[in-house]
């Protein structure tokens, strides 16, 4: 009878050890960790055990017409491959409310826009756009598929014509009068440094009335001025008030324009601000 006692205390002892070992993650913050089950307190996504090892997915993008004309519709379309067998990949996690967040930003980085193509029942998602411009675009899926990690990828989509010259961006930190507020932004350090993180504030004016847009306080996207990175991101610290805080490390010496949304009273606010990033000295 001992001996069974004693058996079953150890094996409850291990039990307890390995439920104190289990850790889960946020998908979309991988620094977010618990040992326990749960949600992000950053991002709000379900917190996730054993998440697997990030592995890059395949986006196609295919356009009809195949040659976009400025101010012509456009019908996109995203399909998504695995990275093993290059089948059609048709079940996605739900991030922010959305199986697929789609930013589209023009060359001289003057169009912009963030929205959510439609899922069809074969895998793909559709949306209609109308290029206002020649020249480049750069178009980001941001998506999740299930049983792997979030994908961030982009495309890049030419319009014909002669395109606008490339895009210089002094450093603009004013503040900006945005659909229904007004938004500040401050950096620490106040010269940001690649590869290094940089604490980001926003301020917002008037302060009642701010509500979650698409599941999160704030929407961030960032792209350098050649438009190669394009970071989405979301803030670091918010609780419903005025001051927000994004962390973000920018991977290269270059100008990147952020821009960044909030929703107040139902009405979604759109400001941006050039940031320009030096090498470390």
């Amino acid at each position: 009878m001992r001996t069974a006692v004693r058996c079953f205390l150890l094996f409850f002892a291990l039990g307890v050890l390995w439920a104190q070992d289990k850790v889960f993650i946020c998908p979309m913050d991988p620094d977010v960790r618990s040992n326990q089950p749960g949600t992000c307190r950053r991002c709000g996504m379900k917190l996730r055990e054993g998440i697997p090892e990030p592995v890059e997915f395949h986006l196609d993008l295919t356009m009809t017409p195949r040659a976009a004309r400025p101010n012509q519709t456009t019908q996109l379309k995203f399909t998504v491959h695995d990275p093993w067998k290059d089948r059609t990949v048709k079940d996605f996690q739900i991030v922010h409310e959305k199986l697929f967040h789609m930013f589209v930003v023009s060359q001289d980085l003057q169009f912009f826009v963030h929205d959510h193509p439609v899922f069809e029942p074969e895998g793909d998602f559709i949306y209609s756009l109308a290029f206002p411009k020649p020249g480049m675009y750069r178009v980001l899926g941001d998506f999740y598929p299930d049983g792997a990690t979030p994908q961030l990828i982009a495309k890049t989509v030419i319009v014909s014509g002669t395109p606008p010259p490339p895009a210089i961006l002094p450093r603009d930190y004013s503040t900006k009068q945005a659909e229904n507020m007004q938004v500040e932004m401050t950096t620490d350090p106040p010269q940001p440094i690649a590869a290094q993180k940089t604490q980001i504030y926003f301020r917002l004016t008037p302060a009642d009335g701010l509500e979650k847009y698409i599941g999160a306080w704030s929407h961030m996207l960032a792209a350098s001025d050649d438009l190669i990175d394009m970071i989405h991101t979301h803030p670091f610290i918010a609780d419903g008030g005025p001051q927000i805080q994004f962390s973000l490390e920018f991977p290269r010496a270059r100008t990147y324009r952020v821009w960044v949304q909030f929703q107040r009273k139902g009405v979604v606010n759109t400001a941006h601000f050039d940031v320009p990033v030096k090498e470390l000295e």
